[in-house]
């Protein structure tokens, strides 16, 4: 089974930007890299580990397995398989703890809301000239 987390931060990137996921990994292929490429990368690191993290965790079940004997070249593979697994562990808790903490940073912005409209003011009225004084500025 899945780790939860991929999951919790996929619904949280469709819950910032108001779109399912895969139409906002549609929407990101047409837009220059961004904030939304740059979380939907991180959610596909995560996933990618969650798997990870399955896929040895079974295999290393099969590898230790009561019933199968295990020589000195099973046991290579054995700790092959744990060293995949802590490193999947490993990339997996730092891709979820980066992630958490960039959509901690971020909010759903709404749009602003329209002010009443106003009449345009009147430009300032300019002081008088005195009569027979030139508007130009003298040196």
């Amino acid at each position: 089974m899945l780790d939860p987390t991929s999951h919790e931060v996929g619904a949280r990137i469709a819950e910032l930007y108001g779109a399912e996921r895969t139409a906002l990994e549609l929407h990101a292929q047409d837009q220059p890299p961004g904030m939304l490429s740059a979380l939907l990368a991180m959610h596909d690191n995560l996933a990618f580990a969650e798997r990870s993290i399955a896929f040895h965790r079974e295999r290393l079940a099969q590898l230790v397995h009561p019933e199968r004997l295990l020589g000195a070249h099973e046991v290579t593979h054995v700790l092959d398989c744990a060293r995949r697994l802590a490193e999947a562990v490993t990339i997996r808790d730092t891709q979820a703890r980066t992630v958490t903490a960039v959509l901690q940073s971020l909010g759903r912005v709404t749009a602003p809301e329209p002010s009443p409209e106003t009449a345009p003011c009147a430009p300032a009225a300019l002081p008088p000239v005195p009569p027979g004084a030139s508007p130009a500025r003298s040196r």
